[in-house]
């Protein structure tokens, strides 16, 4: 099937500013609460909110062959289960109903009065029912920086890291979506020179810049996922902000991995943009520093060329940009880590959701965490307030935002906010 949605000549009746992440190109999905307490599946275009819902129902989507309640349910679970050749037919369906060409919606008010929403009217939820959450480590900029700082320059990845894209299962009941605030959390520390434990919050809050891809029912228990066909299990993308308590997560990590410095808290954006929409802004992989075994070897362009950035937003002042990276930067792909990750027969499920692992790039304003921007807190960031940023403090709000351009068409993800609030007290 052909993706005609992704047509860069193609312009939309409804408004959408010049720089919009969500041009008629994009056509993400989401859910989302309507101003009648209602909700509903649906995708935006421009400042538009779409609900995908009321489109069905009113026979926008004849001929695809869709459930009656695809669309009336509160996560993608179910949509995402049908497969790309259903999510192709239904975003290109969009394409044409909200072409500038196409009168059919245009000129039907009642319809529209139904079917269209401004942001201010809804509320946007967390777009899947994430069943199980992994975390890969796939940035080597990222992995070097870290290894160097808590071992040594030489020593700085660890024997296995250029062989296997390296993860752990994370916590999937705290991922949230952009808005909610998180509380600064609390736990075992040792501080430096100590020899027992103390237990407090945490002094070391930050962020990882992340992106995450969300995936469908790909596989049965004992059944690989070869590497060149792992890209037909994946919905899309979103931003992600892996939240992490880097004191905590220092005491606790050896033997067996990040723990409760990471379950605390993972936020994503609320639009999930399909792996059909960034088509155009495919890239080479960097190039393996040692030879893959056969089962992670592809072919093909796997890697997204995906403006990243990160900014730090006081109470009451005005955002910092603190970061600025790329996914490109990404040493193991999504095809070799959905490969690896199923390689030992682990069944992955719809609405399954990896994380990329920190994505830091070759340079000091790329990093993609407060621990290497300001190494370790050795070299504060100073903000515009006049404040300086070791890491994040109470009442600061963490925005990340990504987008794709090319030849005058960009494809973005909005953005994930979150602000951090003290320690949770019962009120």
């Amino acid at each position: 099937m052909p993706l005609s949605a992704n047509n860069p000549d193609r312009t939309s009746w409804l408004h959408v500013d010049k720089n919009s992440d969500f041009p008629i190109q994009n056509i993400p999905f989401g859910v989302f609460l309507t101003r009648d307490d209602i909700i509903t599946i649906g995708t935006r275009i421009g400042d538009t909110a779409i609900d995908l819902g009321a489109l069905h129902q009113l026979g926008y989507f004849d001929g695809i062959p869709l459930t009656d309640d695809i669309f009336l349910q509160d996560t993608l679970n179910d949509f995402i289960a049908d497969g790309r050749k259903t999510w192709r037919a239904v975003r290109n369906r969009i394409a044409e109903i909200f072409d500038a060409e196409n009168d059919t919606l245009k000129n039907n008010t009642k319809h529209k009065e139904t079917i269209l929403f401004r942001l201010d009217e809804i509320e946007m939820q967390l777009p899947v029912q994430v069943g199980d959450y992994t975390d890969f480590y796939s940035s080597i900029e990222h992995a070097t920086n870290v290894g160097t700082m808590f071992r040594d320059p030489d020593n700085a990845l660890l024997p296995n890291w250029l062989h296997i894209p390296v993860g752990y299962h994370g916590r999937s009941s705290s991922i949230i979506p952009s808005g909610i605030p998180i509380h600064r959390p609390q736990g075992q520390t040792l501080p430096n020179g100590a020899t027992e434990p103390v237990f407090g919050p945490s002094k070391l809050i930050d962020f990882e810049l992340e992106m995450a891809f969300i995936t469908t029912d790909a596989n049965d228990l004992g059944e690989p996922i070869p590497v060149n066909e792992a890209e037909e299990y994946i919905f899309g993308l979103v931003l992600l902000n892996d939240w992490s308590a880097r004191d905590i997560q220092k005491w606790e990590y050896v033997p067996l991995g990040p723990f409760l410095a990471k379950s605390f808290a993972s936020s994503i954006s609320p639009w999930i943009v399909t792996l059909d929409a960034l088509e155009p802004y495919r890239v080479e992989s960097p190039k393996p520093l040692k030879k893959q075994l056969d089962y992670l070897k592809y072919k093909g362009k796997k890697s997204f060329d995906i403006n990243l950035e990160v900014a730090i937003q006081p109470q009451g002042a005005k955002e910092n940009v603190v970061s600025k990276s790329n996914f490109k930067y990404m040493y193991w792909n999504m095809s070799q880590q959905l490969a690896h990750h199923t390689i030992n027969g682990c069944p992955v499920n719809s609405g399954d959701m990896m994380g990329s692992g920190t994505i830091s790039g070759p340079t000091e304003d790329s990093y993609g965490s407060m621990l290497e921007l300001t190494w370790k807190g050795e070299k504060p960031i100073k903000l515009k307030d006049g404040t300086e940023r070791k890491f994040i403090n109470d009442n600061d709000t963490v925005i990340m935002r990504g987008y794709c351009e090319k030849d005058g068409t960009r494809i973005g993800f909005g953005k994930v906010a979150n602000k951090l609030l003290p320690i949770y007290s019962k009120k």
